[in-house]
């Protein structure tokens, strides 16, 4: 936010000092103007873009469980890519880039029903009806009076949460853990060297796999129940492959040019399985779990030294301090997730050699 304040703002204000004043333009200025907007603006459609909408953004956020839906009520404007159907507002998540719920069935429901019940005759609804400014709002369950009414921002973590809105939520089932790519090679080339690691990353690369991307840094996510991505585990398995079947495998793919799928090792053998049949058992060999545990606790340690129970007792005391609250519940919440990383890898030990066999046979 600096740098597009000093790159976009700043020359304005030297150009211009009596029209730009710092007394409004100035950093902490800008630093409050950019916090409402991306805090509270909607995503209107194509054509409108994004607005602040007065009264809309009262409502707090509660995941799956909003009472309140906004909905755009006329689709007579066109935008600038000739679409005639204005849309809903959405949930805010990373990809629709919007604020706000669909409406869902029961909200459907009961948006035909009142329509059902109301005067046909009522002037000023027809009027609202061709008012392409105009947003509706309609509940979508009942509210106890003297109760919260609340909206959902969409299906966001506790990362998410915090970084845009300022607070957490307990047990969010949408939480994440996030482990960097140059994480993983840095746990490998602890083993081995730099240049080992980035010859296993490029025959991945070759297999046309990729973490997920935020500005420019690629990262793998852990589920909120403990469970890793396919493709980290893909990563691993590749690394931790012996020098002979690295090369057997790099070898296959570059005379082949068959890009979609794995090659697996047991025993001296090797299979094929494509990549729509793989199945994470089969890639969860013994050094594959302890590789997980290791970039768990390599995580884990940036949260500095103290533990998950310490952290525990620490936020029953600090409710009222609430930007420590929820930065710890942050912390809280990314080490729950890291221990059932943990215990994910340690139940997938637990799969007999004949079952991993069997599941080896149904993948191929």
């Amino acid at each position: 936010m600096y740098e597009d304040w000093k790159e976009n703002i700043l020359p304005l204000m030297m150009s211009a000092p009596l029209m730009f004043s710092p007394e409004f333009f100035g950093i902490e200025q800008y630093f409050s103007a950019r916090s409402l907007i991306s805090s509270r603006s909607f995503d209107i459609d194509d054509f409108h873009g994004f607005g602040m909408v007065p009264l809309a953004d009262l409502f707090n956020h509660k995941t799956n469980a909003e009472d309140v839906h906004f909905t755009l009520v006329s689709s007579d404007v066109e935008s600038d890519d000739s679409t005639s159907q204005l849309n809903d507002v959405h949930p805010y998540d990373d990809e629709s880039k919007c604020w706000n719920s669909p409406l869902d069935k029961v909200g459907s429901d009961s948006l035909e029903n009142e329509a059902n019940n109301a005067d046909d005759t009522d002037s000023n609804s027809s009027d609202l009806r061709d008012d392409p400014t105009t947003l509706e709002m309609i509940m979508v369950k009942n509210v106890k009076a003297g109760n919260e009414v609340f909206n959902t921002y969409g299906s966001l973590g506790n990362a998410a949460l915090l970084h845009r809105y300022g607070f957490t939520e307990a047990n969010n089932p949408y939480d994440i853990v996030n482990i960097d790519l140059e994480l993983v090679i840095d746990w490998c080339s602890s083993l081995f060297s730099r240049r080992y690691s980035r010859a296993r990353v490029s025959l991945w690369r070759k297999l046309e796999y990729y973490g997920c991307d935020n500005e420019n840094i690629e990262y793998f996510e852990i589920s909120y129940d403990g469970e890793p991505q396919t493709e980290l585990l893909i990563l691993i398995y590749i690394m931790l492959l012996s020098e002979d079947a690295f090369n057997h495998f790099d070898l296959t793919i570059s005379v082949s040019g068959n890009f979609s799928g794995v090659m697996l090792y047991q025993k001296g053998k090797s299979m094929w399985i494509e990549d729509s049949k793989i199945r994470k058992d089969v890639l969860l060999t013994k050094d594959v779990r302890k590789a997980l545990v290791s970039l768990a606790d390599m995580r884990e340690a940036l949260h500095g030294s103290s533990h998950l129970e310490e952290d525990l007792e620490t936020l029953c005391g600090i409710q009222d301090n609430r930007k420590l609250y929820h930065s710890l519940m942050l912390r809280v919440s990314e080490r729950t997730i890291l221990k059932k990383l943990r215990s994910y890898a340690a139940v997938a030990g637990q799969l007999s050699t004949s079952e991993r066999r069997s599941s080896l046979r149904k993948n191929t």
